[in-house]
């Protein structure tokens, strides 16, 4: 039997691109604006804490919703996780934009300062989210192609 070729869904190469200068230029314009942050050494560490627990919670809902989806498909309208598990998450996440919001908003600088600090980070996130999606993307474009190749091989070998 002939291979015809398959032509998976992926994104351009362009898009990979932007999306990383993107998170990288985030990154870049919170670090600046957490390394001249004016007040006390408490104030920034707090800061620079609640800038990564965002980071890290955003791969983590996002991984997890991304599951949760992947289990709806798989088995109908049962999900994959469990409801503490979503609480964990979500609760997490939450907490995390929560407390960084919260600190920006108490911290006591100049406001213009503070809205750079504020739309950075909001920034930050939603890098997080798109660079998350398009990761997992891949992968999962790269296991389908792994599946399809090793199905090809065995008819292959079969005939």
């Amino acid at each position: 039997m002939q291979n015809l070729p398959l032509s998976l869904p992926r994104d351009t190469r362009a898009w990979q691109f932007q999306v990383w200068v993107s998170f990288a230029i985030a990154l870049g314009l919170c670090a600046i604006g957490l390394a001249w942050l004016p007040g006390q050494p408490l104030e920034r560490a707090f800061m620079f804490m609640g800038y990564v627990f965002c980071l890290s919670t955003v791969f983590v809902l996002a991984k997890s919703v991304r599951d949760q989806q992947v289990a709806r498909a798989r088995r109908g309208a049962a999900g994959g996780d469990v409801p503490l598990w979503r609480l964990v998450v979500w609760g997490g996440f939450a907490t995390a934009m929560g407390l960084t919001g919260w600190g920006l908003w108490s911290m006591d600088i100049n406001p213009t300062y503070q809205a750079f600090l504020a739309v950075s980070w909001l920034y930050l996130v939603t890098c997080a989210f798109t660079l998350a999606k398009m990761l997992r993307d891949r992968h999962e474009a790269d296991l389908l192609q792994a599946r399809l190749q090793g199905r090809r091989d065995a008819q292959d070998s079969a005939d």
